[in-house]
């Protein structure tokens, strides 16, 4: 999980929680290195090479970004899996907070390709499950959603509706082994990615609207 709220006022970071400061914003700032960790993440442990066979680089390349994030303390080796020739990997944590708007101005171009690499993450992953929609159990394909609805808030609103996403997200089971360990039968790993994304060029309400207003989202639900 990634959370980028740029808000200042961030939920209580759990154990397994880190928060991004300007050494680890710009050791995340790649790509493959997002990728990496996400990996990590969802699937436990893993050798380089395998890592690379996922994300279509070269193990050398997959390596390299491995020893970046282990320098900045997002990845460490997992030594009782590893051995002489093959060096295992495994996450530190389990999720990150980006939520520091003093660290964006600080690192904006950092913040930018952190960020940037996050929304390309999420596009794979996306697009990852619409190839699979085909073969896809009928119960788990009548389910997915891909919505948005056009909302006119200010920014103390869109702070109260991130908060509100956060406490109905709260109520349901997270993907951790444990939890997993106990879920019931057909549970599965559900990614839920929300964007609040301010469209500040978007044009106001006209002032003589007659009739009724026609939604402008796509709500493709």
């Amino acid at each position: 999980m990634t959370d980028t709220s740029g808000g200042g006022n961030a939920p209580h970071v759990e154990a397994d929680a880190v928060v991004l400061d300007a050494k680890g914003l710009r050791a995340l700032a790649h790509p493959v290195r997002v990728q990496l960790v996400g990996l990590l993440r969802k699937y436990g442990p893993s050798t380089a090479t395998r890592l690379a066979e996922r994300l279509g680089v070269n193990s050398g390349t997959a390596s390299y970004h491995l020893r970046q994030l282990g320098a900045a303390g997002f990845v460490e080796e997992d030594t009782e899996r590893g051995n002489a020739r093959e060096r295992w990997w495994r996450s530190v944590h389990q999720r990150t907070w980006f939520n520091d708007p003093n660290l964006a101005d600080r690192e904006p171009e950092a913040a930018l390709a952190y960020l940037q690499s996050v929304a390309a993450t999420y596009t794979v992953r996306t697009q990852r499950a619409l190839n699979e929609l085909q073969t896809m159990p009928r119960a788990w394909r009548d389910n997915l959603d891909m919505s948005d609805w056009a909302l006119r808030l200010t920014p103390e609103e869109t702070a109260a509706l991130q908060q509100e996403l956060r406490e109905v997200l709260a109520r349901y089971r997270p993907d951790t082994p444990e939890a997993a360990a106990s879920a019931p039968a057909g549970a599965e790993r559900v990614g839920v990615i929300a964007h609040i994304l301010p469209e500040l060029d978007a044009p106001g309400a006209p002032t003589n609207a007659s009739g009724p207003r026609t939604a402008t989202g796509t709500e493709t639900a």
